[in-house]
């Protein structure tokens, strides 16, 4: 009996069915870039100072320039300037023009300082979570934790979607995600406090990324075998457009209420597609509903103007397999060779996550342009997608996986030591490293099924690939912590993680031209049966040289 595989070759692996719903699907992958990356403009951080009662009155009494306010009345620049006030009362009549403070210090000494008691000052016309919630100073943590919380939502969801999709169904729980995540998403943007604020961000944080992977595994099952690669990679592209888009709207509405309501707001269409996509094939097949999946699959066909052949009326799943094998997590680690995949890949998920969100975020301290900085950052990835195309069937993975992370690294050094006034060298730089952590990124996510067995293949995808959350929790501490000791050092931290994932990802075999394995064998015996390929490639060719008799 056929497969669907063998069904799609006839009906079309990639034809005006697969193309439609490929469309509609990269909307979710759009839409989840301002959930993943939206702290950039959602947090962003203005520079502030304390609130004084009485300095806009005596600035404005003594007509001072801003420059002037801030020299008089704040006690310096950097954190003591931001989280610290003089302990003066600025409504005295005593307080002249002229270096108002002069007097008031007995001896020469220095004025006290007290806490922001009054809240802050913050320069921006628009607003942030950090400006409405007064997330700075002693309250700074908050921030890292409303970005953390969302990552922790990633974890949880992306761990439990594959049972959750494999028992209940693509389509169900893909309609599910969606309206939960453009309610909540909805309810965020009303928030009355921070905490209920937090939750709501968990709770999208829970079904987003759980919709997006729905997604990525419905068009993957929709296409041909020999398209699946491409549409998973377009699938990240369209990652790529969410970026861009995001960078102008973000610069439209400045107020963050506002940006996060704009950008929920496409999810609630997406339950139209109760109507426009139907339930996998596979699945409905993997579930013994051959008729539901038959009914599917001529719909498919008449999309595609392709009949469907009389032969090919019954239908048997992708895989047959004799021996059942019970997947255990001891498997990721009992044998040398997948131990040492099973650590390689863990590291490389968590690098490719703390490089990529780290870049972002830091990009968000820097004081230049945030939107065009933004924009410029992003566009470098699409370069990333087609390099991938390029060298993955003609290179390989391993060199260009290892480069990339290396690039990323070395960029991350350089920017780090930069002078700010070379602003255009250090922005060539930055985009570097988002472009090499992003093709990085990338190649992990094609790589990590080819170097486990059949058996436990999405135990394995699905254990390393859960450091990728990790890394995304760690991140905002990392990013907003280090900057308060050096603002560069999460550069040089980043530089070292990427630089040690680069000479880790030279250790693992080349995939290349190989098929997947099937057994635990087949993967201990990878490197070896490399080397032994080609080595039987000179002795033929030594062979060939030899004159005949």
């Amino acid at each position: 009996m056929p497969t669907v595989d063998d069904i799609l070759e006839h009906i079309g692996e990639f034809n005006f069915f697969q193309k439609q719903t490929f469309f509609l699907l990269c909307l979710l992958s759009v839409t989840f870039t301002p959930i993943y990356v939206g702290i950039v403009f959602l947090g962003f951080t203005p520079d502030h100072r304390c609130r004084s009662p009485g300095v806009a009155e005596l600035s404005r009494r003594c007509g001072w320039s801003l420059a002037e306010e801030l020299n008089y009345t704040v006690p310096g620049p950097g954190p003591e300037g931001q989280c610290l006030r003089y302990e003066v009362d600025w409504n005295q009549s005593a307080l002249g023009c002229l270096d108002p403070l002069a007097g008031l210090a007995a001896n020469g000494s220095p004025l006290p300082l007290g806490p922001c008691e009054q809240g802050w000052v913050y320069d921006t016309p628009g607003s942030s979570i950090v400006t409405e919630f007064n997330l700075v100073c002693a309250n700074s943590w908050m921030l890292d934790l409303f970005q953390s919380a969302v990552n922790v939502g990633f974890f949880i969801g992306s761990m439990s979607i594959g049972y959750i999709a494999d028992r209940f169904g693509r389509k169900l729980c893909l309609l599910i995600t969606i309206l939960i995540n453009a309610s909540s998403g909805v309810l965020m943007a009303i928030s009355p406090n921070y905490t209920w604020m937090l939750m709501f961000r968990l709770i999208q944080g829970l079904v987003s990324k759980a919709g997006w992977l729905i997604g990525y595994i419905l068009i993957t099952e929709f296409v041909g075998l020999s398209y699946r690669r491409t549409v998973g990679i377009f699938y990240q592209v369209a990652f790529t457009v969410g970026l861009l888009m995001l960078a102008g709207v973000a610069y439209v509405l400045p107020h963050w209420r506002w940006l996060q309501f704009i950008v929920t707001l496409p999810n609630f269409c997406f339950l139209l597609y109760y109507w426009c996509v139907p339930e996998s094939p596979r699945w409905l097949i993997s579930q013994n509903k051959d008729a539901k999946a038959m009914k599917i699959i001529k719909h498919i066909a008449k999309k595609n103007g392709k009949p469907l052949p009389g032969s090919l009326q019954s239908l048997r799943p992708d895989e047959e397999v004799g021996e059942k094998l019970d997947p255990s997590f001891l498997d990721l680690v009992r044998t040398p060779q997948i131990r040492k995949h099973t650590l390689i890949l863990m590291y490389n998920w968590f690098t490719s996550s703390v490089l990529y969100q780290g870049l972002i975020m830091h990009m968000g301290l820097a004081g230049s342009n945030i939107y065009l900085d933004f924009f410029y950052s992003a566009l470098v990835e699409f370069p990333a997608a087609f390099i991938i195309i390029l060298t993955i069937d003609r290179i390989g993975r391993r060199y260009p996986w290892a480069i990339s992370n290396m690039v990323a690294g070395a960029a991350c050094l350089a920017s780090a030591f930069i002078p700010e006034d070379l602003h255009w060298l250090r922005v060539t730089a930055a985009c570097l490293g988002r472009m090499g952590i992003t093709l990085a990124y990338e190649m992990v996510c094609l790589v990590n099924a080819e170097l486990y067995p059949t058996f436990i293949r999405n135990l394995g995808v699905l254990v390393c690939s859960s450091m990728c959350d990790i890394g995304g929790i760690l991140t905002p501490f990392l990013v907003y912590r280090l900057t308060d000791i050096w603002h560069e050092l999460p550069l040089v931290v980043f530089a070292v993680v990427g630089l040690i994932a680069g000479g880790l990802v030279l250790l693992l075999p080349e995939t290349k031209g190989k098929t997947l394995p099937e057994t635990i064998e087949e993967v201990e015996n990878m490197q070896r049966s490399g080397k032994n390929k080609e080595k039987m490639i000179y002795i033929e060719v030594k062979k060939l040289d030899t004159p005949l008799n």
